[in-house]
C-alpha cells in the first residue's frame, strides 16, 4: 500500500509540474501551489508515519517475496522525495535523472532526511532476500518460503528482478550501521558494513535472475505467466532427497499480479544495459494480458466467457467472480496496473554515466516506437478504468470485481449463467493465495520438519494462507445483492486498485497529450 501512496503522490506532483517553467512553492506562494504542497505534504506524512509503525523485526522471518516488497516499497519512496525536490524546490544544481537521491542538499525539499533510513531498510530486506536465491535447484531461481518445501515461483523471482534492478538504478548506499550482523563476527563490534550506491552487483543479479525466469518454462500457451514450480521427489528432514532437482512440477494457477511485476523490472533492465531486448519482452506480456481479457470478444455474445485473465476486456483474478478474494487478492490487479505504468513512461532520450554506474537513453526512433506502443493500450486501459470506476457505491468505495458495476441489483450469478453465457475460472491450479496453503507432501516439509515449522507458517502467513475461514457474508438474498459486498466486500486494498488503474491510464494516455 505504502508502494502505490508514493506512486500516487509522484504522478500528482508530475502533473502539477509544468514542462516549460518549473513551478516551486519556494519562488511562487500563489494559492493554488501552496495548496499543491500542502496537499503533497499532508500523504508524505502517512509514508513517514507508516515507516516507524511498520514491523520491520516480523517482517524478517517472513516468505522471501513478503521482504522484497518491503525493497520496492522503500525505494519508491526514495524515488519519490527526488522527483518532488528536482521538480518543484530550489537546487544548488542540475536535476540528476532520479539516479540520486541523497539528504545533502540543505536547500531542497525537508523530505530529504527520510532517505537514509528509507534506504537502508530497503538495503536490509534485499540482503535478507536475496539468501532464496538457489542454484541446487533447477540450475537457480528464488525459493519462495523457506518454511515449507522449495516452491519456486513467478511472483519471487519477478520481486527479485525488479528489486535488483530497482536497487541498481535508485540506491543511494547506506552507511548505517544497525542492526549488528552477528553472522559475520568480524561486523560484530563494527555493525553492518557500509553499502555503495548502484552496486554492479545488483544489476548482474538482475540479469542472471530475468534469464533464469525466461528460460523456466513458467508461461502458458496464452503466454502467461503460471504460478510456479515444485520439484518432483524432493524430499527434505533425515532422509534428504532433492527428487529430480528439477523444476518440473508446475502449478497452473494464473495471479494478475504475476504478469506486472516484471514489468518495471525489464524496463528498469533496458534502461541498464540499452537491450532493446528487454522492452520486447515487456510489450510481448502486456498483448498477451489483453488478449487474455477477452478483449477481441467484447461486446459480443461471448462477452462473459472467460478468456484466461478477465472477460470483456476486463482484468480479472479468478477470486473476483467468485467472491472469495483475500487481503493478498484484492490487491494484485493494482499491482499489475502500477507496474505496467512504470514500464510505459517515457524513454530517457540521454544516458547517465559515473564511474561503473551506467544508463542509457534512447534515440528518437526507439522512444517513439516505445510510445506508440504504449498509447495503443490506452482503450483497453480507459475500459479497465471505467469498469473499476462503475463498482463505486454510495459512499464512493470501488469493489474487486470490475465487470460488474456497483448497484446492479438485478444481476445474479444464475441469469448470468443463462443469459450472458457466464462461465467461472476453471480450476487449473493451486489458489493458494485465496483459499490457504495445501497441507500435503508438495507443499510442505516432511514429517519430522513439519511440527517445528508448522508454528513459524501460522506466525508469518496471514489466516487465509492457511485455509482458515474468515467472516463471510450472506450475500443470497434473491435479486437484491452487489457482488462486491461479497467476502471481504471492499477494503482498502481494493481502493488501491482502483487508484493505479486510474494513474496508469493517466500516466500512460491522458498525461502525454
Amino acid at each position: 500500500m505504502g508502494t502505490q501512496v508514493s506512486a500516487t503522490l509522484a504522478a500528482m506532483t508530475e502533473a502539477w509540474h509544468h514542462p516549460t517553467k518549473p513551478l516551486s512553492p519556494l519562488r511562487d506562494h500563489s494559492r493554488q501551489n501552496q495548496e499543491h504542497e500542502n496537499t503533497i505534504n499532508r500523504y508524505f506524512t502517512q509514508i513517514t508515519s507508516f515507516y516507524f509503525g511498520e514491523n520491520a523485526f516480523s517482517l524478517r522471518t517472513q516468505a522471501y517475496d513478503d521482504m522484497l516488497w518491503v525493497v520496492l516499497g522503500w525505494l519508491e519512496s526514495v524515488k519519490f522525495i527526488g522527483l518532488h525536490s528536482d521538480l518543484h524546490h530550489v537546487h544548488s544544481g542540475e536535476a540528476n535523472q532520479g539516479y540520486e537521491a541523497t539528504s545533502s542538499n540543505s536547500t531542497g525539499w525537508y523530505a530529504h532526511q527520510f532517505i537514509p533510513q528509507f534506504a537502508h531498510r530497503a538495503r536490509i530486506f534485499y540482503d535478507l532476500a536475496a539468501k532464496g536465491w538457489d542454484t541446487s535447484l533447477c540450475g537457480g531461481g528464488m525459493v519462495w518460503n523457506p518454511y515449507l518445501a522449495p516452491y519456486k515461483n513467478a511472483i519471487t523471482n519477478q520481486l527479485f528482478i525488479t528489486a535488483s534492478i530497482s536497487m541498481y538504478l535508485h540506491f543511494p548506499g547506506d552507511d548505517i550501521a544497525s542492526p549488528f550482523s552477528f553472522e559475520n563476527p568480524a561486523h560484530s563490534s563494527t555493525g553492518y558494513p557500509p553499502a555503495k550506491a548502484h552496486d554492479p552487483q545488483y544489476l548482474e543479479n538482475a540479469v542472471d535472475a530475468y534469464q533464469w525466469l525466461k528460460s523456466s518454462g513458467m508461461r502458458n500457451w496464452k503466454g502467461l505467466y503460471v504460478d510456479g514450480f515444485h520439484i518432483t521427489g524432493w524430499k527434505g528432514g533425515q532422509n534428504r532427497s532433492t527428487g529430480t532437482g528439477k523444476c518440473d512440477l508446475r502449478d497452473e494457477q494464473v495471479y494478475t499480479y504475476n504478469q506486472g511485476v516484471v514489468l518495471s523490472g525489464l524496463r528498469g533492465l533496458w534502461e541498464a544495459t540499452g537491450s532493446q531486448t528487454y522492452l520486447d519482452d515487456g510489450h510481448e506480456i502486456i498483448r498477451n494480458v489483453i488478449a487474455a481479457t477477452g478483449w477481441a470478444t467484447r461486446g459480443t455474445r461471448w462477452r462473459w466467457q472467460w478468456s484466461g485473465l478477465g472477460r470483456n476486456g476486463v482484468m480479472e483474478d479468478a477470486c473476483d467472480s467468485r467472491g472469495t478474494c483475500s487481503q493478498n487478492g484484492h490487491t494484485f490487479k493494482g499491482i499489475f496496473f502500477h507496474h505496467l505504468a512504470i514500464f510505459c513512461s517515457r524513454l530517457p532520450s540521454t544516458g547517465f554515466s559515473e564511474g561503473d554506474f551506467n544508463t542509457f537513453g534512447a534515440d528518437n526512433r526507439l522512444s517513439a516506437w516505445h510510445k506508440r506502443n504504449c498509447e495503443s493500450y490506452g482503450p483497453w486501459l480507459r475500459n479497465n478504468a471505467q469498469a473499476a470506476y462503475m463498482t463505486r457505491d454510495d459512499e464512493g468505495e470501488f469493489g474487486t470485481w470490475w465487470g460488474i458495476p456497483a448497484g446492479d441489483k438485478g444481476t445474479n450469478e444464475q441469469r448470468m449463467v443463462e443469459e450472458d453465457g457466464f462461465s467461472l475460472p476453471p480450476d487449473d491450479g493451486t489458489d493458494y493465495r485465496n483459499n490457504g496453503i495445501p497441507v500435503d507432501d508438495a507443499w510442505m516439509l516432511p514429517d519430522d520438519q513439519r511440527r517445528q515449522n508448522l508454528k513459524q507458517i501460522d506466525e508469518t502467513e496471514p489466516d487465509h494462507l492457511l485455509g482458515k475461514q474468515g467472516n463471510e457474508k450472506d450475500m443470497s438474498q434473491g435479486t437484491s445483492w452487489d457482488p462486491n459486498d461479497r467476502g471481504r466486500g471492499r477494503t482498502v486494498e481494493t481502493q488501491s486498485g482502483g487508484l493505479a488503474v486510474l494513474r496508469a491510464l493517466w500516466k500512460v494516455v491522458d498525461s502525454t497529450r
